[in-house]
């Protein structure tokens, strides 16, 4: 396997695959909602970061974060199935908490899917704690299980 490239920040032309990703790991079952327009609004965006893991000139994984004023939201976070278990989700979320922090952000909300247990799993391993449940948060069809960390200044 090859040796990971540095993380970084996506380029407009990593809209459509970052899209894709989406649709077939994380949007399965429902109507596709981040296509590579929105993608590459996010990535445009000043209010918004995209970071990508490459192996082998492909994305290995990518996480999409809105900021707030004192909250960011983790839009999105997948790694692909290859890639998985090696550390790629901990050093994306490890590079927006701290530009979190200094963006002066004091909390990281998430949703993801009640049935995904590795993700809770994963989420909880960082420090988020579960908030709640939203029901029909998925286009009406499929409820959220609700999570937040709170940032310290000290954190990264």
């Amino acid at each position: 396997m090859a040796a990971l490239s540095t993380l970084g920040l996506a380029r407009a032309a990593d809209a459509l695959e970052i899209a894709e990703m989406s649709r077939d790991l994380i949007e399965q079952g429902l109507t596709w909602s981040w296509t590579p327009a929105r993608v590459q609004h996010s990535i445009s965006g000043s209010d918004s970061s995209v970071v990508v893991a490459r192996r082998d000139r492909r994305i290995a994984a990518f996480a999409i974060m809105h900021f707030g004023d004192d909250t960011a939201h983790l839009n999105l976070l997948a790694v692909a199935p290859d890639y998985r278990r090696q550390g790629l989700g901990r050093q994306l979320l490890d590079w927006l908490t701290a530009t979190a922090i200094e963006a002066g952000v004091f909390r990281i909300n998430l949703e993801l899917r009640t049935q995904n247990e590795p993700a809770r799993a994963f989420y909880e391993s960082l420090g988020f704690d579960r908030v709640g449940v939203v029901q029909g948060y998925y286009q009406g069809r499929e409820a959220a299980l609700r999570m937040s960390r709170r940032l310290a200044k000290n954190q990264c």
